[in-house]
């Protein structure tokens, strides 16, 4: 086993200047506990980095990348990054936010009209009839950023509304993201806007937005605005032939063992531009993206957002009385991200702490008050052991000493 931590002499010690420093030997812990997670054949393969003090304090491989051919995972290898695409849709349709093309309690159907004058349901009628009523007030952005406009997803849920969205199969890969909203428009909302938080195609609608507002493609201004600039050069909607041999297989575990899950329909440009979780990334790439949130949106002399655009990304932005996720103790939303805001009950990730992950695993935490940015990658459809993993892993870096 090997790999690679930085050898700080700040590390010794776990406070400095009352900022939290993460030690050598936790560091070597989350190491430990990446390794056995493969060697117990939970996992095909797992990477994970620890930025601190400007610089890679931890960067380990653990595992495979292709199993079937023993093929282990690299520095480069090219993930499926799923809901980790939210933060960076985000941050597209905050520059554009930024350059006044819209205000965040903005209705949603001034811009995108087919989502004006929504209904919600309310109650299963006779027969399985569904019974609506006038959403009480029009959706906001503000509410499409904080997952409590009132959509679904049609599979996290169960009700009328959420089986609607099954048989339309909103996110149908050969469709559009105009289609999506097109389709949205003759649905009810789940619940009334602002009422809820609840996990939906929210983030999908908001890449309909850009793509409204900035008048290119999805795809198009994320890679001029937000990739090029960032040096992103693997972060894209499809791995193309010239980097497949370092995509990475996503794992079903199962009582035969680990199976793989087809990486086909991300092998070439799809037409469905999913802005919920549509991306492949690396851990590189990714980094230069949470670096520049940690930054308070510059890196390395190129400014994607202002500082003050990233505090209200980050902080909460929830009504009140909403609370955040019911899976996620600890934790109230900001815009397209979770926010700790209770250290002990979000497993020990410091307060202040913004972050997101992906259903099949990788994660990536960005702790602005102690400048640490802590990622893993993996790629598991298991998305209960993965929040296990992601537990796993903030104990042994931040819980307290006994």
């Amino acid at each position: 086993m090997a790999f690679f931590v930085a050898p700080l002499q700040a590390q010794e010690q776990e406070q400095s200047d009352e900022r939290y420093q993460i030690s050598v030997p936790r560091l070597q812990m989350l190491g430990q506990a990446m390794h056995a997670q493969v060697a117990e054949k939970k996992l095909a393969g797992i990477a994970t980095l620890v930025w601190q003090g400007d610089q890679i304090i931890h960067r380990d491989q653990a595992g495979y990348q292709d199993l079937e051919q023993l093929k282990p995972l690299t520095d480069d290898s090219i993930y499926k990054i799923f809901s980790l695409t939210k933060p960076i849709t985000g941050t597209a349709l905050l520059m554009l936010y930024e350059e006044g093309h819209f205000k965040l309690d903005d209705p949603v159907g001034k811009y995108l009209p087919e989502l004006a004058d929504l209904r919600v349901e309310i109650a299963d009628g006779p027969d399985g009839e569904l019974r609506t009523a006038p959403a009480d007030h029009p959706v906001t952005i503000r509410e499409l950023m904080t997952h409590t406009a009132g959509f679904t997803y049609g599979r996290f849920s169960e009700s009328q509304t959420d089986r609607l969205y099954v048989e339309n199969d909103l996110q149908n890969i050969d469709s559009t993201l105009a289609d999506m909203v097109a389709k949205l428009g003759d649905l009810p909302l789940r619940q009334q806007p602002g009422t809820q938080w609840h996990y939906s195609v929210a983030v999908d609608i908001q890449a309909r937005l850009v793509e409204v507002l900035s008048g290119m493609a999805f795809d198009e201004f994320l890679h001029k605005r937000i990739f090029t600039p960032l040096e992103m050069v693997d972060t894209g909607f499809f791995v193309p032939e010239d980097k497949q041999d370092r995509f990475a297989v996503s794992y079903t575990p199962t009582d035969d063992g680990l199976k793989p899950y087809p990486n086909d329909p991300w092998l070439s440009k799809p037409s469905f531009l999913n802005g919920g979780g549509g991306l492949v990334s690396t851990m590189d790439d990714y980094l230069r993206f949470a670096r520049m949130l940690l930054n308070e949106g510059e890196l390395e002399g190129v400014r994607i957002l202002k500082p003050e655009t990233v505090q209200m990304m980050r902080s909460n932005q929830l009504p009140e009385g909403v609370e955040g996720p019911d899976w996620a103790p600890g934790n109230l939303f900001g815009l397209n991200v979770a926010v700790v805001t209770d250290s002990e009950a979000a497993y020990y990730l410091p307060v202040d702490t913004f972050w997101w992950w992906g259903i099949h695993g990788p994660w990536a935490w960005i702790d602005p008050a102690n400048e640490i940015i802590v990622l893993g990658m993996m790629q598991n459809t298991d998305y209960r052991h993965s929040r296990m993993v992601h537990a796993t892993v903030s104990n042994i870096l931040y819980r307290p000493k006994p």
